[in-house]
């Protein structure tokens, strides 16, 4: 009986603390708590935003992926569900993923991001940067960036509420996820840019998902 519980302390352990790991078959990385509180504000994030293309070659730490993803669409009230990104009808139509190129801790990659439990599933291993500029005209900032976070839509989910009126309330959400995304980036000292222009056949074939893309979104720390 001892031996028993000493395994299922361990095996808690693991799967609270030790970051990625197998659940059920699931490759799961548990990244740590975003913060909430931080040294820029809003307003000097919002004059310093801008589109950035450059990115240095340090990797991205786990914590500011985390913090990354928290902005993009992470929780901020348990009980309703609510998230850091609004969305017509509370209908979250988004799903993200994120191209791991450089991230200290985990393994390259395609991830998909969970946020009610605030971790990120492995879908692809892998370095597919190469491949995913290519399928966006050959935009080589997505390259050079540690990572690339991408926002699709499953349009459904809204529609079914909404009608086709639904797809214009899609396009201001993603709006509302890239706009937390570049803040987040300035706070943290990182840059992004929004990319629109790319292949969604290719973009989709390549990740292997049935969702619409909407957005690329390298990220990379500033400086050479």
């Amino acid at each position: 009986m001892r031996n028993i519980r000493l395994i299922t302390l361990i095996f808690l352990f693991c799967l609270l603390f030790c970051g990625e790991g197998a659940i059920k078959g699931r490759t799961m990385v548990k990244l740590p708590t975003p913060s909430t509180k931080g040294t820029m504000s809003v307003e000097e994030a919002i004059y310093r935003r801008r589109s950035r293309r450059s990115y240095s070659q340090r990797a991205l730490t786990l914590a500011e992926l985390s913090q990354l993803l928290f902005a993009a669409y992470g929780i901020t009230d348990s009980i309703r569900g609510f998230r850091a990104s609004p969305s017509a009808g509370a209908t979250y139509p988004m799903e993200i993923y994120v191209v791991v190129g450089n991230v200290t801790g985990i393994s390259t990659g395609l991830y998909h991001y969970i946020p009610e439990e605030h971790s990120i599933e492995l879908v692809k291993k892998g370095d597919i940067r190469q491949d995913l500029a290519k399928a966006a005209l050959n935009q080589h900032m997505i390259v050079n960036a540690p990572i690339s976070i991408i926002i699709a839509s499953e349009n459904r989910r809204t529609t079914s509420v909404y009608g086709d009126r639904g797809i214009r309330y899609i396009h201001m959400e993603v709006g509302h996820i890239g706009q937390n995304i570049y803040l987040q980036c300035e706070a943290l000292g990182l840059g992004t840019v929004a990319i629109g222009a790319f292949y969604d056949d290719r973009v989709k074939n390549l990740l292997g998902i049935t969702e619409i893309p909407l957005y690329i979104m390298p990220v990379g720390a500033l400086g050479k």
